[in-house]
């Protein structure tokens, strides 16, 4: 009966459906897993299978073969995912040469260093829901800043690095130099001007260990962060600045432009020899960003030959609607040339926080 159900469908409908694969009674009971040198993969083979479940699974999978096959991979983090522990995995795969390049909205970029250097000062208030606007308030006076279900400690963080980067700055403009912003944080690594926080694991940064390795960091936005806004402030010689014993001058930070110019030579050299896969964590300008460097190598910079993004897996909650960029869906972003009709492409409708240590244990064969 089955199989004549399945025969009397079209050829274009039949190639989009898998057959359920067997349960072979070799795989003993859930619980025997624990016998597999890699356990955690084994259980996600075993049970993710459907839904989001299976289409995190089959993104992991799509991106091992990827990597093994001399495939490098762009990974975009939005959100606060950086406040919320993201480098516990993806420090991890940076130091395995699994990731090559992050994009990252700049305050992930510096939550990353606030994680590292004031660790034990971060809480959480689970039921972040049930606040009153008046316990917000209590909150804000004590200098608590809630993002969602945590507290970054703004004085014990933002605060301790604020005049390290400010006497890197009052250099570049005495010297005329000028860099990128992630190039004057990685300098509070390779001067030690900042230690690890006594209860923090160093090895759950990710900006250090992208530090260690020397890839490429882009981040798109920059005053749109804590830090871009107090770099901001310095800039500011206006009539409503009181204090003008330091101004800076804007262009000793490269810009958004620049970092695009970046990628344009990155992707360019980095495809030359490798397929390129995108993995987007969340939505936003830390995505649509470098994703564009393809569409725009093409249509503005009229290359011949471009190679197209390899693959495209995204995580996010956003529905599609509204032209959201966030919650745009593989197919839409073929007509606008940042995919091909060839590129694998895979949205994972879920948490982040969820969906991302599945592929993470994928890939490091846990």
């Amino acid at each position: 009966m089955k199989k004549t159900k399945f025969s009397q469908l079209s050829a274009a409908l039949k190639k989009h459906i898998v057959a359920e694969p067997t349960q072979k009674k070799t795989m003993g009971r859930l619980s025997d897993i624990n016998k597999n040198k890699r356990p955690i993969s084994a259980f996600a083979e075993r049970t993710l299978q459907h839904c989001n479940g299976g289409a995190t699974y089959a993104a992991g999978l799509w991106l091992k073969n990827h990597l093994e096959n001399n495939g490098k991979l762009v990974v975009t983090i939005a959100g606060a995912l950086s406040s919320f522990q993201v480098g516990v995995m993806l420090a991890e795969l940076i130091r395995q040469d699994k990731v090559h390049l992050v994009s990252a909205t700049a305050a992930n970029h510096e939550e990353s260093y606030y994680r590292y250097v004031a660790h034990s000062h971060y809480a959480y208030i689970p039921r972040y829901t049930e606040l009153t606007p008046e316990q917000e308030a209590e909150l804000r006076d004590a200098g608590l800043r809630r993002i969602t279900d945590t507290f970054l400690p703004e004085d014990e963080s933002v605060r301790i690095m604020e005049p390290h980067l400010l006497k890197m700055w009052q250099k570049a403009q005495k010297n005329k130099e000028r860099y990128f912003p992630h190039e004057y944080f990685r300098r509070l690594f390779s001067e030690k001007l900042i230690k690890p926080d006594l209860k923090a694991n160093p090895n759950d940064c990710w900006t250090y260990a992208a530090y260690e390795k020397n890839i490429p960091i882009v981040i798109p936005g920059f005053e749109d962060s804590t830090m871009g806004n107090i770099f901001a402030s310095y800039t500011y010689d206006g009539k409503y600045r009181k204090d003008k014993s330091i101004v800076l001058d804007q262009n000793i930070m490269k810009s958004g432009l620049e970092y695009f110019t970046l990628l344009y030579d990155w992707y360019i050299e980095a495809s030359k020899k490798h397929p390129i896969a995108f993995l987007q964590l969340g939505g936003g300008i830390a995505a649509d960003f470098p994703i564009c460097v393809v569409p725009s190598l093409k249509h503005d910079l009229h290359l011949p030959k471009v190679r197209d993004w390899a693959g495209f897996i995204e995580i996010g909650s956003s529905p599609m609607s509204y032209g959201s960029y966030s919650g745009a869906g593989g197919k839409e972003k073929i007509t606008w040339d940042k995919l091909s009709t060839n590129s694998y492409f895979q949205i994972i409708q879920s948490d982040v926080t969820v969906a991302f240590p599945w592929i993470a244990a994928v890939l490091l064969e846990l």
